[in-house]
């Protein structure tokens, strides 16, 4: 909603302030459905040379991604860490074993269950039950499980931040795509040189139209939407850092609760609950 917001302050206070200088849209007006053709359909055309048909799909998901912001809040965070206190309680406990039952068919277990969030996130799922089972086969060497995990998460980091890069792309393009445009736009002029001065003007401000759009969606639109895009990918990306920092404090040998509170240092500070807040929530906690 912010981005929206954003945008639309932008416009106001860019052609607010051309027509307090004395500035008229005619000439914006009449240029505009051509030039927006030329240059947004260029830029199109590139995205769609740059990039397979899902890398086109995962970039338009962006933009939802863009609107909302991003998905975790602080109950997510205290949902995810108390079932990663009920996954390492119950392997201290009970043994690494006692977790197949709930990382073989996660749909089915009653930890996961209990929080529908978590199983409908993919990337957690995966991440959760992946590294339990290597620490059920005896792959128990926090040094190794931690290297494994971040090479993952880079990975699914890099992924996900590809739409961003994509938009940034365009972004860049957009300048000289708009130049093009111009230049088409006095390249028309020059055939009509014979004409007055007051024809000419219009037409040579008509092709300015060119370089304006360009510039401006470029560094108004396209470029904030991608930053926004990943500052959204970045802040979702420590949703599943918790996840490493709880499964590789558990296999150092630590308390279930130290491991939990591990984890809650790596959630973001806007979303990271506090000790009491975390502490309630794992007293409340009953899986069968």
């Amino acid at each position: 909603m912010t981005s929206i917001l954003g945008f639309v302050f932008l416009l106001a206070m860019v052609f607010g302030g051309y027509v307090i200088a004395g500035g008229k849209f005619g000439i914006i007006i009449g240029a505009l459905p051509f030039e927006m053709m030329m240059i947004g359909g260029a830029a199109i055309g590139a995205f769609l040379m740059a990039n397979s048909m899902h890398d086109v799909k995962h970039t338009l998901a962006g933009f939802g991604k863009i609107l909302k912001g991003g998905r975790f809040k602080q109950q997510d965070y205290t949902d995810l860490l108390s079932l990663l206190y009920f996954f390492v309680r119950l392997a201290q406990t009970k043994g690494a074993m006692a977790l197949e039952p709930h990382i073989e068919k996660p749909e089915e277990s009653a930890a996961f269950q209990k929080y529908p969030k978590i199983l409908a996130d993919h990337h957690a799922t995966v991440l959760i039950c992946d590294y339990l089972r290597m620490v059920g086969m005896n792959a128990d060497d926090p040094h190794q499980i931690e290297d494994a995990m971040a090479r993952e998460l880079k990975k699914i980091k890099e992924e996900e931040l590809h739409p961003s890069h994509a938009m940034q792309s365009i972004a860049d393009a957009l300048p000289a795509l708009g130049i093009v445009a111009a230049v088409l736009g006095v390249i028309k002029t020059m055939g009509s040189i014979d004409q007055p001065p007051a024809v000419l003007g219009k037409m040579i401000g008509g092709a300015l139209v060119g370089t304006f759009l360009g510039v401006l969606l470029a560094y108004g639109l396209m470029g904030p939407l991608a930053a926004r895009l990943k500052g959204v990918v970045e802040e979702e990306s420590a949703y599943y850092e918790v996840i490493r920092a709880v499964i590789v404090a558990h296999l150092h040998g630590n308390a279930p609760q130290v491991s939990v509170e591990a984890g809650r240092k790596v959630a973001p500070s806007q979303h990271m609950p506090s000790f009491q807040e975390l502490d309630a929530a794992l007293q409340e906690l009953s899986i069968a």
